[in-house]
């Protein structure tokens, strides 16, 4: 900070400098030099030239200055009325000193600089890449004064939605999924109110990542997870990068102990329920299979249909529903598009005793 401030008291007193009407070709030549010698003066000289290009009339209230100077504050209009002391008010305090009158300002104008007289003017690229750094400078600026960034995001019905933190860290929204954001300087909480979502964590080690849902809070600092809510304060974490700590919160928070802790690296597909936790420890290729619908596909390996349709239901307006015990029973495998239900219909049609009976609302299977 000490640095920064630094930098932008240089670049007034250049400002100042410039602007004042001995300005030499070699005092030209040492303002590209300081400009050269890093990014944050160009910045700093970008920033302080573009404001007081916006504001130049406001130069006729240093009048009476040196020139080269920049005001100090309060001290911009040397023909203020200065301060009367409290002390000297009362009925026999004597009549204030009448003020100096100010300049006759009406023939003030504010010409251009001698072409010759400008700094030479950087690439486009260049300038417009400094203009991005300014406004980036200034929203960390806002999060550092501020300090707490709270945020919801939601996805409907057969959507699926990718976020970007305010701390870098991304969130992908599974259909029909909430979460509620909260980040300050000690820690970055999400509460996944419904639904999935997937994380790519920002790595920052003091300030771990925390999404907490059903009683239970999965931890990362620098990782990449998806964490799953279902019916039934049912949990499902799925680690495909670095590690995470699941933790049972509800225990602690009954005023009992402290519920167990399970580590969870890379390729663990973790499930957890009122019954404890179970952990199973997959190839990673495997893993990532529980995460194709970010691409629009669901991949089932040897699951009974009333599983698969339940997974359908999670992205369709169009429910499938199974008619009786025998047709929930069949197993289905294979990697199917969710938003095509009508085409996963016609293959167990095709290739399973099933018929299908279609109404605009829902599709009934019926075995045959």
């Amino acid at each position: 900070m000490a640095d920064s401030r630094k930098t932008e008291r240089e670049a007034a007193a250049w400002l100042a400098r410039r602007d004042a009407a001995a300005w030499s070709a070699g005092d030209q030549r040492a303002l590209d030099a300081w400009l050269e010698e890093s990014t944050a003066h160009r910045v700093a000289w970008l920033r302080l030239a573009s404001a007081w290009a916006e504001a130049g009339r406001l130069q006729a209230l240093a009048a009476g200055l040196p020139s080269g100077q920049v005001p100090a504050r309060d001290r911009w209009s040397p023909w203020r009325t200065p301060a009367r002391p409290a002390a000297l008010d009362g009925p026999d305090a004597p009549a204030p000193p009448a003020p100096p009158a100010p300049p006759d300002l009406r023939a003030v104008a504010f010409a251009g600089r001698p072409r010759g007289s400008r700094p030479r003017r950087w690439p486009r690229a260049v300038a417009a890449g400094l203009v991005l750094a300014v406004a980036g400078g200034l929203g960390w600026g806002a999060w550092q004064l501020g300090g707490r960034h709270q945020a919801s995001y939601a996805s409907t019905l057969g959507q699926v939605r990718e976020v970007v933190l305010a701390d870098g860290s991304r969130a992908t929204l599974s259909s029909d999924s909430r979460l509620e954001v909260r980040l300050d300087r000690a820690r970055r909480h999400v509460a996944l109110l419904r639904g999935e979502a997937f994380f790519e964590v920002a790595h920052e080690p003091g300030r771990p990542f925390v999404v907490e849902a059903a009683g239970r809070r999965a931890v990362a600092v620098g990782t990449h997870y998806a964490v799953r809510r279902d019916t039934g304060d049912a949990l499902r974490v799925v680690v495909t990068e670095g590690r995470v700590r699941l933790e049972d919160t509800a225990a602690g928070a009954a005023g009992g102990p402290p519920g167990p802790v399970a580590l969870l690296p890379a390729g663990s597909v973790a499930t957890a329920g009122p019954d404890g936790v179970l952990v199973r420890s997959l190839p990673l290729a495997e893993a990532r299979r529980y995460l194709e619908w970010r691409d629009g596909f669901l991949a089932f390996d040897d699951v009974p249909l009333a599983q698969a349709a339940g997974e359908f239901n999670r992205f369709n307006a169009r429910r499938l529903e199974l008619a009786d015990p025998d047709v929930a029973r069949l197993r289905i495998g294979g990697n199917f598009r969710w938003s095509n239900l009508e085409g996963f219909v016609g293959l167990l049609e095709q290739g399973f005793p099933v018929r299908a009976e279609r109404h605009p609302d829902r599709i009934v299977l019926h075995s045959r």
